[in-house]
């Protein structure tokens, strides 16, 4: 579903970018707040609202994930499909690079290596764009520093949206109002067919997540990491047979450089699985549980 909603954005014309934000932060929270509804799963937001250091974190990781989906929608409607899918391919190199500066996490020479690679294909990139790739950069430093500060939150996904879109629900409502008022809004002027579509922004934002939290506690972990490179796969290759933007020469050698970068990053990655398989029943004496189909 991540993959594929580069068709959707481009079905919300005439609305602009900001509008259809505005829709999507607003109906997020409809379509969560039924969701939580359903499973009777409230608790947390009394505990949340006593603890204003996570809520202040909240607001931050709201503020940030406003920035990229705002920057995601322009980027899709605008023709540069391509360069939002290199973002999400560029975002484990950042979220790498945050855990080294602001964690003073340690990385092993192949992730440092993939950190050099992917910086390598950033300048290549730059050189071909005739300017850095802002687009996929933005989107790159947004999406990571929402993953850094969700960390820090430590909040399940449906309810760590919920938070967070009751923080953009009144700016985005006041905003469609105010758009309402002035005569500009698209909600009211091109049918109830678009309305049904903007109000749909809310079940293509949330149900993925939904999904994304169920697979999590099913799926192994190596396993859920591979599986996202998919969504950026699926963009890219929509943006290059669907969309049909330019490809040219110095354009494939980066990304070439970013693929290589998540091929190192992966198989280091898998390695490291394997290891710790190998040495935990050393270590406890218990036997390695059989493999599980993917």
């Amino acid at each position: 579903m991540w993959g594929l909603v580069p068709l959707f954005w481009p079905l919300l014309k005439p609305a602009g970018a900001v509008e259809i934000l505005a829709h999507r932060m607003a109906w997020s929270l409809v379509f969560v707040a039924v969701a939580l509804a359903f499973v009777r799963r409230w608790a947390w937001a009394g505990e949340l609202l006593r603890q204003p250091r996570r809520l202040g974190l909240i607001a931050v990781a709201a503020g940030v994930i406003t920035v990229n989906w705002g920057v995601y929608i322009w980027a899709v409607n605008a023709g540069h499909v391509v360069e939002a899918s290199l973002g999400y391919f560029i975002n484990p190199l950042v979220t790498i690079a945050m855990g080294v500066l602001i964690l003073k996490e340690r990385l092993r020479p192949v992730q440092w290596a993939a950190v050099g690679v992917g910086f390598a294909a950033v300048l290549v990139l730059t050189i071909g764009y005739g300017q850095p790739p802002w687009i996929s950069l933005t989107l790159a430093f947004s999406f990571a520093t929402y993953g850094l500060v969700k960390k820090t939150v430590n909040l399940g996904g449906i309810e760590s949206l919920a938070a967070e879109t009751a923080i953009q629900f009144l700016p985005a409502l006041s905003y469609l109002l105010w758009l309402t008022a002035q005569g500009r809004s698209s909600f009211t002027g091109e049918g109830p067919g678009h309305a049904a579509l903007l109000a749909a922004t809310g079940i293509v934002t949330a149900l993925p997540l939904v999904c994304f939290g169920a697979a999590a506690i099913r799926v192994p972990l190596s396993t859920l990491g591979l599986l996202q490179y998919l969504a950026p796969v699926f963009q890219f290759l929509l943006g290059v047979l669907y969309f049909h933007e330019a490809m040219p020469a110095e354009r494939w050698a980066g990304f070439g450089l970013v693929w290589l970068a998540l091929t190192l990053l992966t198989a280091d990655a898998w390695r490291a699985a394997r290891r710790l398989r190998t040495v935990e029943p050393a270590r406890t004496g218990k036997p390695s549980p059989a493999p599980v189909d993917a």
